[in-house]
């Protein structure tokens, strides 16, 4: 991924002096709340473009950038790479930057500290190859506020007969069961057999 605003690790604007202004500052002249910082985890491809793509939701939505720090060195289990944005907006703007990074396929891993407090461990049975696993993945992430934090695909009798597919979800608080019924759709759909939830200890 090769963007301009890119930097070889974390790349300030600024904005962290910025910050340390604005909390001695006066409210806004308009009567808005003051700015308040906040940090968004992404898990983006290894493609040109896409952190510039990532970037543009936030400033379309109130936000300021204050700095970016891009894992190069830690891939997630997909193949993609985190990237850490902090930011600062308005409070009643967040939630409005996650829905609109969220509208441009950007997969949230975390939208501050308490958005994905809870974990999620299912196990999928079936022909997940033949049926795209790929697609089914893509699928969870999009029709559910959950984000998948590990995966792990087993098929020992190869590709083209039944595999297992365990997936590790962290989702928002309250959110458990929302995921475990969006994913029990897809599955049914793609006759998949879901087996929920895992425990730890958990084959």
């Amino acid at each position: 991924m090769s963007d301009p605003a890119e930097g070889d690790g974390s790349a300030g604007t600024g904005g962290a002096a910025e910050a340390d202004d604005a909390d001695d500052a006066t409210p806004a002249p308009d009567g808005g709340e003051r700015p308040q910082p906040h940090t968004i985890r992404l898990e983006l491809v290894d493609e040109p473009g896409q952190l510039l793509k990532a970037l543009q939701p936030i400033a379309d939505n109130g936000g300021n950038l204050l700095s970016i720090f891009h894992e190069r060195g830690n891939i997630t289990p997909r193949g993609r790479i985190p990237v850490e944005v902090d930011l600062e907006c308005p409070p009643d703007r967040f939630e409005g930057i996650v829905d609109a990074l969220r509208e441009e396929g950007m997969n949230v891993i975390q939208a501050d500290a308490e958005r994905y407090g809870e974990e999620l461990t299912l196990l999928l049975i079936g022909h997940l190859v033949d049926t795209d696993l790929s697609d089914t993945l893509h699928r969870i992430e999009e029709s559910t506020t959950a984000s998948l934090a590990d995966f792990s695909l087993s098929a020992a009798e190869g590709t083209d007969e039944v595999s297992s597919a365990r997936l590790r979800l962290a989702t928002r608080s309250n959110g458990t069961d929302s995921a475990v019924e969006t994913v029990r759709d897809i599955a049914a759909e793609k006759d998949l057999t879901v087996i929920e939830p895992l425990t730890e200890g958990s084959a």
